[in-house]
């Protein structure tokens, strides 16, 4: 048997405050940019590599200065985004798991 542990539920005002903050990360997440995964690094003399996963061996591309410039921003990119969806998840969930039963939760 499961046992249900009753948490303090969300007040209107955190349900709106959190509601908030879901759609400024939204808006942050939309404004990134391009995305990537990987690592981009630099071969002696002026070369440049591009290394990620796929199905699970390591592929690596050749890249000019200018194109591991913009890789390396993509994959910041990403790793904003990562950060950005997570904290989305979080507020969905407790939205989701502390409003009370009849709360309209928007966008959802």
């Amino acid at each position: 048997m499961v046992k249900s542990v009753k948490k303090n539920l969300l007040t209107p005002r955190q349900i709106e405050s959190l509601e908030a903050r879901y759609k400024i990360l939204a808006l942050e997440l939309g404004g990134l940019g391009g995305l990537s995964q990987g690592s981009v690094v630099r071969q002696p003399p002026n070369a440049w590599c591009w290394t990620r996963k796929v199905r699970g061996k390591t592929v690596t591309r050749g890249l000019s200065p200018q194109k591991a410039e913009k890789m390396k921003q993509a994959i910041a990119n990403q790793r904003a985004a990562n950060k950005l969806i997570d904290e989305m998840r979080a507020i969905t969930q407790k939205l989701i798991l502390e409003s009370p039963e009849s709360t309209q939760i928007s966008g959802r």
